[in-house]
């Protein structure tokens, strides 16, 4: 059974479609991206999943129905958002007494440990903690909860390349184990790359794509044509083409790069690159099918 199983998924605000039918999976141990630009979906299906609104279409999450089975979902499920909620007049020491009586899944002295290998005190009150602090607070209260399932809502937002770096680090060698599923929503792709093992990119309230990294591996090359192959390498329908200090850059879908090395230098392109092509594409098929549904509608 799928962690996160939708089918035809679908929430409108007003006017607005947020989400429209989208079908996804997520197993089980797998770190999943969920990827896309402001106002592309992306909290909204953070939202359904969490049982927080309500939406049309399926959707199971640890095959419960998040938005009428929330209470029994939420003993199964942790959730770290962009900004750490925590009152900022509580205690260190507080928050781990509020946590814990709470969540039965609670482990104080496993959360403890983690704090010990920090400079955050028992008696520090959150306001005085620094905003990297705080973060590294609401991840020891979460990793020492039992959880199936794990949501980062932008994590790291805020925070500098160090504390960015330690929290990835700590969320892999503390947290993650092939029974645990984590689910992250992020801008800063480049540095949670290394660590996924499935990528779902999202654009408008439609997926983009929904594969695993070996998958992408696969699919995707990315080649720098010597400068005497570039109309050769044209030939074979790049997806994308752009120029770097220039050079071409020419990204393939579902083209062996057995065929493309004698060309130039072959590689598979980063999951940053990989997200800026797809939804260009995206977007100008998008536009296409407007401005077709336009010039229908003045033709009748």
């Amino acid at each position: 059974m799928n962690v996160i199983e939708a089918r035809g998924l679908r929430k409108r605000f007003g006017a607005k479609v947020a989400l429209d039918r989208i079908d996804l999976s997520v197993g089980k141990g797998r770190i999943v991206g969920l990827i896309g630009p402001n106002g592309a979906g992306k909290t909204t299906a953070l939202n359904a999943i969490l049982g927080l609104i309500p939406f049309e279409g399926e959707l199971r999450v640890l095959g419960l129905d998040p938005w009428r089975e929330r209470e029994a979902l939420m003993r199964e499920v942790c959730f770290i958002a962009d900004v750490a909620v925590l009152p900022r007049w509580m205690r260190v020491s507080q928050t781990l007494d509020y946590v814990g009586g709470v969540h039965p899944r609670f482990d104080r002295r496993r959360a403890e440990q983690f704090l010990a290998r920090t400079d955050i005190r028992m008696k520090s009150r959150v306001r005085e903690l620094s905003k990297g602090m705080v973060a590294q607070l609401h991840l020891a209260l979460v990793m020492a909860i039992d959880a199936k399932l794990l949501v980062l809502d932008e994590p790291t937002l805020g925070l500098d390349l160090l504390y960015r770096k330690e929290f990835y680090i700590s969320l892999l060698n503390d947290y993650f184990d092939h029974d645990r599923t984590i689910l992250i929503t992020t801008h800063q792709v480049e540095e949670i790359q290394d660590i996924l093992t499935d990528l779902i990119f999202i654009d408008q309230g439609r997926v983009v794509l929904d594969c695993s990294i070996d998958a992408v591996a696969e699919r995707f090359v990315e080649l720098m044509p010597r400068p005497e192959h570039v109309e050769e390498a044209r030939s074979l329908g790049p997806v994308h083409e752009h120029l770097l200090m220039g050079r071409s850059i020419m990204l393939f879908d579902t083209v062996a790069p057995e065929g493309l090395a004698g060309l130039g230098d072959v590689r598979t392109p980063s999951v940053a690159d990989l997200f800026v092509v797809l939804l260009g594409r995206h977007h100008a098929l998008r536009r296409n099918q407007t401005q077709g549904d336009r010039t229908r509608g003045e033709a009748a």
